[in-house]
């Protein structure tokens, strides 16, 4: 038996918040198709859309511009897919624009699509970060061209956390005529995120990300954005989106979304206080380790640092046996034993990137949790390095 269980692994998904687990089990005989129009129907239709209209006052959209997905991973894909569309309805879309530019730095899901896109003909670029993980702002103007249809980057990164400008960033999109998107997916909940501030055409999330249901998203699209479904077939979202509602899961998204409204302000002094005692305890207390990630401009809930010596992977199993759950990256790519390509972007070596270890901190995590977290590390890295052949002390 372990003394405790931890769960450190929030920017994977998140445990379901009670009030939401709350709501999806007082809905689940709310079973009408919200297409139909009999009073079953009626009624599922009717919470849908009061559930839309929380979640825009939480972004400052308006009710139509929000399309419920099936994840932050197909809302990426939708506005990515945007561009090579044959279809007559996207043609000021393109306007004979053929290029996207996003990071290296992004969620898989759009950099496979990305590179996709390449396939299909469309000219991708992709933004060199600083060690911060930072973007190239220089780069960025240097690409940015009449040619220029889509630039998409990512708000706040989900492995070291770093958050962009990306206000500044769509001013200079916008300059040139193209699209901007970010996927918002670790931002939206955690910080505040407003669509009429930023300037964004595109804006992706997710509800198992801030305490909500597994299999629900949604894309803010700005009215005014001539659009085509990813996803063809029935009349569903206004035809932005076919397919039936995910009622229950649309209703825990909306219920998640109101508790971040209640909680998310006093939710970060509280994990920013956590941050720093983990950061803090592991620092004075274990040698040569390096973080990664902004030291400013970055989520106060994850944490990512490298060890130098030793692997991420054999970390992660024996903290794991320990009862901690922590990640050597992002959960879409978990069955890669390549190193991070986020760590590697900000110029980290491949021996530190194979040795770092993301810590994000959720609603339930205590000063103990921390405390624990801590003495349990420094005994494991302590045999691990005991066990390296990688690691001199006397020569780093």
């Amino acid at each position: 038996m372990v003394d405790r269980m931890v769960y450190m692994d929030h920017n994977a998904t998140t445990p379901l918040h009670p009030e939401v687990r709350r709501t999806l089990s007082e809905a689940m005989d709310l079973f009408g198709n919200p297409s139909s129009m009999h009073q079953y129907g009626r009624e599922a239709r009717s919470r849908i859309e009061e559930a839309r209209e929380s979640i825009a006052q939480f972004i400052n959209a308006e009710a139509d511009e929000i399309v419920f997905v099936g994840s932050g991973s197909e809302a990426n894909n939708t506005v990515l897919n945007l561009f090579p569309c044959p279809s007559a309805c996207c043609t000021r879309l393109r306007e004979g624009r053929a290029e996207v530019i996003t990071t290296k730095i992004e969620h898989p899901c759009v950099l496979e699509t990305s590179r996709c896109l390449g396939v299909k003909g469309v000219d991708v670029h992709f933004l060199n970060v600083d060690k911060t993980g930072k973007i190239d702002m220089d780069q960025l103007q240097s690409l940015l061209s009449e040619n220029t249809a889509l630039v998409s980057v990512m708000m706040a990164n989900n492995e070291i956390g770093t958050i962009q400008d990306i206000k500044t960033i769509a001013k200079m999109v916008h300059e040139v005529g193209a699209f901007f998107h970010t996927d918002a997916v670790q931002a939206v909940g955690k910080l505040p995120v407003n669509v009429r501030d930023l300037d964004v055409d595109f804006l992706s999330f997710s509800a198992h990300k801030i305490y909500g249901p597994k299999g629900v998203g949604a894309l803010y699209v700005r009215k005014g954005v001539h659009y085509c479904p990813f996803i063809h077939g029935g009349h569903q979202e206004k035809g932005r989106r076919a397919g039936t509602e995910n009622t229950l899961g649309i209703l825990g998204l909306g219920k998640a979304i109101e508790m971040r409204k209640l909680e998310m302000k006093d939710e970060e002094i509280r994990l920013q206080t956590l941050k720093k005692r983990l950061q803090r305890g592991i620092e004075s207390r274990i040698p040569n380790i390096y973080i990664n990630g902004h030291p400013e401009d970055a989520l106060y809930s994850t944490l990512n640092i490298s060890f130098e010596g030793v692997e991420g992977e054999a970390i992660l199993l024996y903290l794991d046996l320990e009862g901690i759950a922590v990640s050597t990256g992002s959960a879409c790519s978990s069955g890669s034993l390549d190193p991070s390509h986020v760590i590697l972007a900000t110029g980290t070596t491949a021996e530190q990137a194979h040795g770092s270890i993301r810590f994000s901190l959720g609603r339930d995590n205590t000063e103990k949790d921390v405390d624990y977290v801590v003495d349990k590390l420094i005994e494991i890295i302590g045999r691990l390095r005991a066990m390296s052949t990688a690691y001199t002390p006397a020569t780093i």
